[in-house]
């Protein structure tokens, strides 16, 4: 009997196969943000998922809990192209801002299930942040070369400075707060720009 095709790792997923990917996982982040010991069950079922549908995406806790944390990054990063593209140089980096800061917030009230799972020994390692560096630079050398930022800004300047975000509880309160703090890393970036 022939045994049925697995997709490689590469291979795109079926529309609606994708579709109940990201089901998963916008249930899975927010379940996992109220609780790091939700049962896998209970977000396949909140997903609309089987049991097999769940496990043949994310084999494991510790895959999901990985791959939220990865696709949430990759969603902030992507945001970069596509903002440029319709806005400002300017207007583009401080909207980008406000993505990172949900992720940083949902990462604040994931961090619970990212440290149960990064923590046993042999566990995978947390995803490294290389995504949000290579857009943040993308948006950095935009606004330089628009005359909208001060220059010489690296994106391991901006991440030092922009790292206050994770010092922000994710209580309820947290968007006015994240507000008035990206509008001061603005502030600081704009200063001694050219253009200005």
């Amino acid at each position: 009997m022939p045994q049925p095709k697995k997709n490689k790792p590469d291979t795109p997923l079926r529309s609606d196969a994708q579709r109940n990917r990201e089901r998963i996982l916008e249930v899975a982040t927010e379940e996992l943000t109220h609780c790091a010991n939700a049962p896998l069950s209970a977000i396949a079922k909140k997903a609309g998922v089987g049991q097999g549908t769940f496990y043949r995406h994310f084999p494991s806790r510790e895959a999901l809990v990985l791959e939220i944390y990865r696709y949430g990054m990759q969603q902030v990063a992507d945001a970069a192209p596509r903002l440029l593209a319709d806005r400002g140089p300017e207007r583009a980096l401080r909207e980008w801002m406000d993505h990172l800061a949900e992720f940083a917030m949902t990462k604040a009230g994931l961090a619970d299930a990212i440290r149960l799972v990064t923590s046993a020994p042999g566990a995978p390692e947390k995803p490294r942040p290389t995504p949000l560096m290579d857009a943040a630079g993308l948006l950095l050398r935009a606004n330089e070369e628009a005359g909208t930022i001060r220059p010489g800004v690296s994106g391991d300047d901006f991440f030092v400075v922009i790292g206050g975000l994770w010092l922000i509880g994710p209580g309820d309160d947290w968007q006015p707060r994240v507000t008035r703090f990206l509008d001061f890393v603005m502030d600081g970036l704009r200063a001694g720009a050219p253009g200005r």
